[in-house]
């Protein structure tokens, strides 16, 4: 009898899609981003499929308080460019934290996607807001625990 490997199908792409939330107040931000980008390409599934959308939903929320270790506040920055001469801009991430602090962790997040429409779909299921509340009640998240297992957690 020949086994073969089990791929998933396109209708089975959309079965048991779930919602999680995270709570960024204090969490470091490399961590926390690669948690949500792990649920949202469904790494934590057995049905996980790099070709297809296995994921779930992820709400982040006071990602205004993600914490940066080091002197990443004043040392890191966020380039952009207008394709125009002398066009290069960029912003530490204390200047982008006061303006727009969702976007700090989106762009960690967007950058451990794949680069591709898959990776723009699986953006699309990120919800980040920058203060404790979100209208994603009626969908009952689930919180997702960031602690390592060694850190003071009761065996």
């Amino acid at each position: 009898m020949e086994r073969r490997t089990w791929s998933p199908k396109g209708a089975e792409a959309h079965l048991g899609k779930r919602w999680y939330i995270v709570d960024a107040q204090g969490q470091t931000l490399g961590r926390l981003a690669s948690v949500v980008a792990a649920t949202l390409r469904g790494k934590n599934k057995p049905t996980y499929a790099p070709h297809m959308d296995m994921g779930d939903f992820v709400i982040v929320v006071n990602a205004d308080k993600v914490a940066l270790t080091g002197k990443k506040e004043t040392q890191k920055f966020y380039y952009r460019h207008s394709q125009y001469p002398g066009g290069l801009r960029k912003r530490s991430v204390r200047e982008v934290r006061q303006t727009h602090p969702t976007r700090i962790v989106e762009a960690a997040v967007r950058g451990m996607l794949p680069k591709t429409q898959l990776g723009e779909r699986q953006l699309k299921k990120l919800k980040i807001y920058a203060g404790p509340a979100h209208p994603h009640e009626s969908q009952q998240p689930e919180a997702i625990d960031l602690r390592p297992a060694g850190s003071g957690r009761l065996a």
